[in-house]
């Protein structure tokens, strides 16, 4: 894969909520095999540095090469953020979009992201004014790949009417209860959108704990984790896994190794995702 001709991974190591193990985490993650990293310029939940070190360490030491590694952050609004900002708080969106940007690149260590995430539209419902300005902004950064998270259906409908550079991905927490966000995945099939499911595990006890997905970890011999994330990989998902276990890492990145049958899928609540109407 080559990330910069616009390869992607089949699997994300997502980077939040690791404080001062994530150097050594993500370090960890790209000599395991990993080759894509989600992270974000947002101290509140992610320590980006700590990403840029453990990226660094590995480019440093020949692990990984940067060709081949897919990098994706975020520009989060004010609300998301914590004291500690990225930008000047004072200044119009876009120059707080173009603040994040550079500073990103600072903390990665790199001279260009891979892929920048609208960390969440301003508003609940709809886009607001500032969504439009900081998609604008984004557009104008020249990165290959542009992409929205935590958005509903609307929003999404909203952002690919509006944008000229159109969202090359959607990165939801992605619930079974909500047909593992069926709405939105539908919206994505219709329009060529990647969908980047993240918080599969810790979202979705229940069914990851459930009867169906032990029976096929018993019939396929594999992990409850793996099963999941396989799953998801068949609907069509870019699943993101944050697991700090090396193990499990492995694990992971064993899941193409497996295929669930239709009926499988079936029985977690998969099914064909109908094209969403323009």
């Amino acid at each position: 894969m080559n990330a910069l001709d616009g390869g992607l991974p089949d699997l994300l190591y997502g980077t939040a909520w690791k404080e001062d193990a994530t150097e050594s985490l993500v370090y960890g993650a790209l000599v395991t095999g990993f080759r894509g990293l989600d992270t974000a310029n947002q101290r509140k939940h992610y320590f980006e540095e700590g990403v840029g070190r453990g990226l660094q360490r590995a480019l440093a030491e020949g692990k990984v090469r940067r060709d081949e590694l897919f990098l994706q952050s975020k520009f989060t609004f004010r609300d998301g953020q914590d004291h500690r900002l990225p930008y000047d708080e004072r200044a119009p969106v876009a120059e707080q979009v173009r603040q994040s940007y550079a500073s990103s690149l600072v903390h990665l260590g790199i001279a260009r992201l891979d892929s920048l995430v609208l960390h969440g539209p301003s508003q609940r419902e709809g886009l607001g004014d500032a969504d439009r300005e900081a998609w604008r902004a984004m557009e104008g950064l020249g990165v290959p790949h542009l992409g929205i998270s935590n958005c509903t259906a609307r929003q999404l409908e909203e952002l690919i009417a509006f944008a000229h550079v159109r969202p090359t991905f959607v990165q939801n927490r992605c619930y079974a209860i909500r047909g593992w966000d069926r709405d939105v995945r539908a919206v994505c099939t219709y329009h060529g959108v990647a969908y980047q499911a993240f918080s599969l595990l810790t979202a979705n006890r229940d069914v990851v704990a459930g009867q169906a997905v032990r029976a096929l970890v018993v019939r396929h011999g594999k992990t409850r984790e793996q099963v999941v994330f396989r799953f998801a990989q068949q609907l069509g998902m870019l699943p993101l896994t944050g697991t700090s276990s090396p193990a499990h890492m492995r694990e992971d990145l064993a899941i193409a190794s497996f295929t669930l049958a239709p009926d499988e899928l079936t029985s977690l609540g998969g099914s064909s995702v109908p094209p969403a109407t323009a």
